[in-house]
C-alpha cells in the first residue's frame, strides 16, 4: 500500500475474513478443493504464501452468481431492470444551497432514470448504499467491464461528499492484447501458477526489475512491462504458461484458455500477448470501517470507496474480501437504523413539500403500484434501504434484509437492480414489465 494503508481497517478485514468466507461456503460458493477435500490455496502477485481461495479463474463470478441467487430468492426484494441512477437526493434537491463546508448533509435516496419509459423516478430511503464499482472506462484501455464508469464517485462529488486519493489507480500488468479482445483480463493466477513474462525474442526480463520476478506486486510488474515496451518500441510482451501440462492449464484457467482459443491463441502451445491496463481504483468515496460516508444516511462499499485497506496499491484478491467485510458492516448499519428515524421521517415530510421531489411523482406509477400504501410524494417506508450497484444481476454485494426489514438495490451502470418493498406480498405485486421479483 506504499505506506497509505489504514492499520485499523486492515486488522478488521483480516480478523473478520474467516467468518465471511465460511458464510460464502455455507451459501454455496464452490471454491476449488484439493483431491483430499481441503481448500486449494493459490498464490498471486505480491503475496508470500498460498492464501488465495479461488474458483477456477473466475472467482468473482462464482461469488456473484451465488449472491444473486440469494437476492432473487428473497421474498422482500424486487429486481428492477433497465434503470440508471442519476443523482443522490440531499438538501440541495430540496432547494437549499449546499456547499462542501456543510457538516450535516443528508441523503434521502436518489433520482433514477427508467430507460424503458425515459422517465425519472424518485427513490426515497432512510439509508442509501453505493456499491457502484470502479472508473476504469475513463481510460482508453482497461480490464474493467463497460459498466465501470465511476458513477458512484461522481454522484457523491455532486452531492459535496468527501473523496480521497483518486489518483491511486492500479494498472494490471496482463490485459490481453488483441484487436478483438477489448477488455479481457488475463488472471493474476496465471503468473501465480508459474506463468513467465517474456519479450518477443523469448527472453525473460522481470528478474532485472525485482527478485520476486513475475510474482512481484502489480505496480512493479506493470512498470517493468511499460519500460520494456518503450525501450524496445514493441506493442506488447508475452505471458507464457505453455510449459505446464495442457490438462493443468485447461482445468485451472478454463475461461482464459477458451477466450484465447476463440481468438486463435492456443495457450497450451504459445504465449499470450499482454499489456498493462487500468484495473482498479484504490481511492474513492471516503468511508469509515462501518461503511459510513460523511453524508448522513449514505453508506458505500467496494471499489467506489477509499477505506484505507489497499493504500496506494491493492494486493491481488483483497478487494473481494473488503466487499464481504464492509458489506456485512453496512448491513448491520441498516438493521440498526430504527424505524421512523429522524432522517427517514424528515425525508418523507420534506420531499412531500418539495417541488423538486413532487414534480417527479407522475413518472412513478410502477413504484406506487408496487405498494399502494407508499405514495411517492410522502417518502419511503421506515427502514427502507436503497443499494446502488454496478455489476450485472444484482451486484457484488447487497444489504441484508434481516428480520423482515426492507432492503433494496438497483444497478446504476448496467441499468438493472432491485428494490425492496415493505412486505413479501407487496414485493411480488405490481412489478413493471420486464422486472423480476
Amino acid at each position: 500500500g506504499a505506506g497509505y494503508c489504514n492499520e485499523e481497517v486492515v486488522r478488521m478485514v483480516v480478523s473478520e475474513a474467516p467468518e465471511r468466507i465460511r458464510e460464502l461456503i455455507e451459501m454455496g460458493v464452490d471454491f476449488d478443493k484439493k483431491p483430499d477435500g481441503t481448500l486449494d490455496m493459490a498464490m498471486e502477485g505480491g503475496h508470500t504464501e498460498h492464501r488465495i481461495l479461488h474458483h477456477k479463474d473466475s472467482t468473482g463470478a462464482a461469488i456473484e452468481k451465488v449472491l444473486i441467487e440469494k437476492v432473487r430468492e428473497h421474498g422482500n426484494i424486487v429486481i428492477y431492470e433497465d434503470h440508471f441512477a442519476i443523482d443522490l437526493l440531499t438538501q440541495h434537491n430540496l432547494g437549499e444551497y449546499v456547499t462542501r463546508d456543510w457538516k450535516n448533509i443528508e441523503c434521502y435516496g436518489a433520482y433514477v432514470a427508467d430507460l424503458e419509459t425515459s422517465k425519472v423516478k424518485t427513490f426515497l430511503a432512510g439509508v442509501t448504499v453505493l456499491a457502484t464499482g470502479g472508473c476504469g472506462n475513463i481510460y482508453l484501455t482497461t480490464t474493467n467491464p463497460p459498466v465501470a464508469t465511476g458513477d458512484g464517485v461522481a454522484m457523491v462529488h455532486r452531492a459535496n461528499g468527501v473523496l480521497e486519493n483518486m489518483e491511486f489507480i492500479q494498472f494490471h500488468p496482463t490485459c490481453l492484447y488483441h484487436p478483438q479482445a477489448k477488455s479481457f483480463l488475463i488472471s493474476e493466477a496465471v503468473r501465480g501458477e508459474g506463468g513467465l513474462l517474456k519479450l518477443p525474442n523469448g527472453e525473460r526480463f522481470m528478474q532485472r526489475f525485482d527478485e520476486r520476478g513475475e510474482l512481484a506486486p502489480r505496480d512493479i510488474v506493470a512498470r517493468a512491462i511499460d519500460h520494456e515496451m518503450k525501450r524496445l518500441g514493441i506493442d506488447c510482451v508475452y505471458l507464457d504458461i505453455s510449459h505446464k501440462p495442457a490438462e493443468f492449464i485447461h482445468s485451472h484457467f478454463p475461461n482464459v484458455s477458451q477466450r484465447c482459443m476463440e481468438l486463435g491463441i492456443d495457450i497450451t502451445k504459445e504465449p499470450i500477448p499482454v499489456v498493462p491496463a487500468a484495473h482498479y481504483s484504490c481511492g474513492g468515496i471516503v468511508i469509515d470501517n462501518q461503511g459510513r460516508t460523511d453524508i448522513d444516511g449514505l453508506l458505500a462499499l467496494g471499489e467506489t470507496t477509499f477505506t484505507g485497506l489497499h493504500g496506494a496499491n491493492r494486493m491481488a484478491s483483497n478487494s473481494l474480501l473488503e466487499c464481504l467485510v464492509v458489506g456485512r458492516a453496512c448491513a448491520h448499519q441498516i438493521a440498526a437504523a430504527p424505524p421512523g428515524s429522524t432522517r427517514t421521517t424528515l425525508s418523507s415530510q420534506r420531499c412531500t413539500m418539495s417541488r423538486s421531489c413532487t414534480r417527479k411523482a407522475s413518472a412513478m406509477p410502477a413504484r406506487r403500484s408496487t405498494a399502494s400504501s407508499l405514495p411517492m410524494t410522502s417518502g419511503s417506508p421506515p427502514g427502507l434501504a436503497l443499494v446502488v450497484t454496478s455489476t450485472s444481476g444484482c451486484g457484488r454485494s447487497s444489504a441484508d434484509a434481516s428480520g423482515g426489514r426492507p432492503a433494496a438495490s438497483w444497478n446504476s451502470s448496467t441499468c438493472s437492480g432491485v428494490y425492496g418493498s415493505i412486505a413479501p406480498s407487496q414485493a411480488r405485486t405490481g412489478a413493471t414489465p420486464g422486472n423480476r421479483s
